[in-house]
């Protein structure tokens, strides 16, 4: 089973879960949502999931998810930031204005 990326508004942060069945939270993204802009935080994979290319599908579900939504992004997390920027399909989430202040 493929791992799984739900946003948890309750938390404000998505999470991937990893593990067999899928059960288990294997990292998260933590996010602030206003106004029609998500900002990322921090992005954290747990240690026992290391190596397994969580991050990178986490990263790519929550720009997917921004983007079906409409929503402006804010890569403050390095994370993030560092995947948009050898990613470029996804730039476009981030405010023109903006791309300078986070190097993109």
């Amino acid at each position: 089973m493929e791992p799984q990326v739900t946003d948890r508004a309750d938390k404000s942060r998505y999470e991937i879960l990893g593990g067999d069945g899928n059960t288990e939270t294997a990292g998260f993204a933590e996010y602030h949502l206003s106004e029609g802009e998500i900002a990322f935080l921090h992005t954290e994979i747990d240690n026992r999931f290391a190596g397994r290319g969580l991050g990178g599908l986490l990263a790519r579900g929550i720009l997917d998810d921004a983007r079906t939504r409409g929503l402006r992004v804010l890569p403050y997390c390095p994370f993030i930031r560092g995947w948009i920027g050898k990613h470029p399909e996804y730039t476009g989430l981030v405010p023109e204005a903006d791309r300078a202040r986070f190097g993109l």
